[in-house]
């Protein structure tokens, strides 16, 4: 029996595989972040030419 607990306390491929799905975490959020910060950009980008489209036709 105590040989079973010491091999389980020595395998260390389950925290292995935690980190693994953190490190996806973190980059699946730092593409969310950033695909939300250009979407903002070209949003203002394009409010910036309708506007100027709609004052070069007055």
């Amino acid at each position: 029996m105590s040989k079973i607990v010491a091999r389980f306390v020595k395998d260390e491929s389950g925290a292995t595989a935690i980190e693994y799905g953190l490190i996806a975490a973190l980059i699946a959020l730092a593409i969310v972040a950033g695909a939300t910060t250009l979407g903002n950009a070209l949003d203002n980008q394009f409010s910036f030419l309708a506007d100027e489209l709609k004052n070069a036709q007055n």
